[in-house]
């Protein structure tokens, strides 16, 4: 269950102004997992499922803020993205970690109940970082290449409008080192995802989640 130290920390969280949406990006619903003779008293997880954007943050506190008080509502989060926003994804970590939140990899089936395969690739791992437990069954998929980003300019040749990808000098790589160790991760973990180059996708294996103590594969 959210403790009441969560809710107060919610509570002297102001409201964010809600930024319009876009379909991609990550959204916040309930779900609630079928267990054995459950029934109505089955429990509820929160299911985030898209991309995360700068306003990702603010809308997870928001949603868990209008859902705290629920007696079936349990601190677990079943996590679904691409990817996205290397400091959204930093500012969501915190929050779920302030939370006392477990992270789960994972999706529920539409019809069964269960837990079905999800993906965490590219900025959603450091989110992922920021669970109190992280469990990444072995259905489900982590992947890691080096951050990046685009700024948009104009060709001066031909006055086509062009979008340069560009990359960090250092600065972000420390600070997700640090990021990473107070989360319990190994910062080999972002060396090895700097590494890598950012036109393929590294999937990582079950040694490579136990050595960088990223999760493991159960609750």
């Amino acid at each position: 269950m959210i403790s009441r130290a969560a809710i107060l920390l919610l509570a002297s969280i102001a409201a964010l102004a809600a930024a319009p949406a876009r379909a991609d990006d990550m959204s916040f619903r309930l779900a609630t997992l079928a267990t054995r003779h459950c029934g109505a008293q089955c429990p509820q997880v929160v299911a985030a499922e898209g991309e995360i954007v700068e306003e990702t943050p603010g809308a997870f506190l928001n949603f868990i803020r209008s859902q705290v008080g629920g007696g079936r509502l349990h601190s677990i989060l079943l996590l679904d993205s691409p990817g996205g926003k290397v400091v959204a994804s930093m500012e969501l970590g915190h929050a779920l970690r302030k939370l006392g939140m477990a992270v789960i990899v994972a999706r529920v089936g539409p019809e069964s109940g269960d837990l079905v395969s999800g993906r965490c690739y590219s900025a959603c791992v450091y989110a992922l970082m920021g669970g109190r437990k992280r469990v990444i069954p072995p259905q489900s998929s982590v992947g890691v290449h080096r951050m990046f980003n685009y700024t948009s300019g104009v060709n001066p040749a031909g006055g086509e409008p062009v979008r340069e990808r560009n990359y960090d000098d250092g600065g972000m790589r420390k600070i997700l080192s640090r990021y990473s160790a107070m989360m319990g991760i190994s910062s080999d973990l972002i060396a090895f995802a700097e590494r890598t180059s950012p036109d393929r996708l590294h999937l990582l294996s079950a040694a490579d989640i136990a050595r960088w103590r990223l999760g493991s594969p159960k609750l």
